[in-house]
């Protein structure tokens, strides 16, 4: 099992069963959730629980997903496309040892100007 949560504590989470390998996504929406491009691991939804809600709140990024995140302290934690069985959580947001790796690079079209990517991982567009 692993856990997580924002940085306040307001939203806490487990996770039961493996984690995918973290994927980080440079597209507009998550740059501008989290500050920089968004990482994150993905399990099916019966291996996610919420355990403490006293500050999330979900936000309709598009007509095709959500994104959680706590009011307290703005942590952007889960996005959940609509009619798919899963939840992505933002890989920085579990506590201790993750045990995965970064596997690829997506919406890599639309990345910041200010940085490049130093990495060997594979590249998708979009």
């Amino acid at each position: 099992m692993h856990k997580g949560s924002c940085q306040c504590g307001a939203v806490t989470y487990e996770l039961d069963g493996p984690l995918r390998p973290s994927v980080a996504c440079h597209c507009f929406q998550c740059r501008k959730t989290s500050g920089h491009y968004w990482s994150a691991t993905q399990v099916p939804n019966d291996q996610f629980r919420i355990t403490k809600d006293d500050g999330l709140k979900w936000f309709r990024s598009s007509d095709a997903a959500r994104r959680g995140f706590c009011t307290g302290c703005g942590s952007s934690l889960f996005w959940q496309h609509d009619g798919e069985d899963a939840t992505s959580i933002g890989t920085g947001t579990l506590d201790g040892a993750t045990g995965i790796e970064t596997a690829k690079h997506i919406y890599v079209a639309d990345k910041g100007d200010y940085y490049e990517l130093a990495d060997d991982l594979p590249q998708r567009e979009q």
